[in-house]
């Protein structure tokens, strides 16, 4: 396999499990189940998933009154972006 298909694999896998896992927050908030911690929403943003996980709170309206979200997400998916620039350009 290609490492660019490999790497578009991964990105894409989670993303999904991201979105997901979001999603399932804002079910158990509605129910007031067990809430998923915030350090496993960041683990995944770091991982790859900010951008879907920014996405998906800005579609489901979860999580969009915490500054540490807001501002945290739009971090993250900057310095992954500047990363993927910089891998590009040292791959080339």
């Amino acid at each position: 396999m290609k490492p660019e298909l490999a790497i578009l694999l991964y990105v894409v896998i989670i993303s999904l499990l991201t979105a997901t896992v979001t999603a399932a927050d804002k079910i158990k908030a509605k129910h007031r189940r067990r809430r998923i911690p915030e350090a496993v929403l960041f683990s995944l943003a770091f991982l790859g998933g900010a951008a879907a996980e920014y996405l998906t709170m800005r579609l489901i309206r979860h999580k969009t009154l915490h500054k540490r979200f807001m501002i945290g997400l739009p971090v993250i998916i900057f310095f992954q972006l500047a990363a993927a620039v910089a891998a590009f350009w040292l791959l080339k």
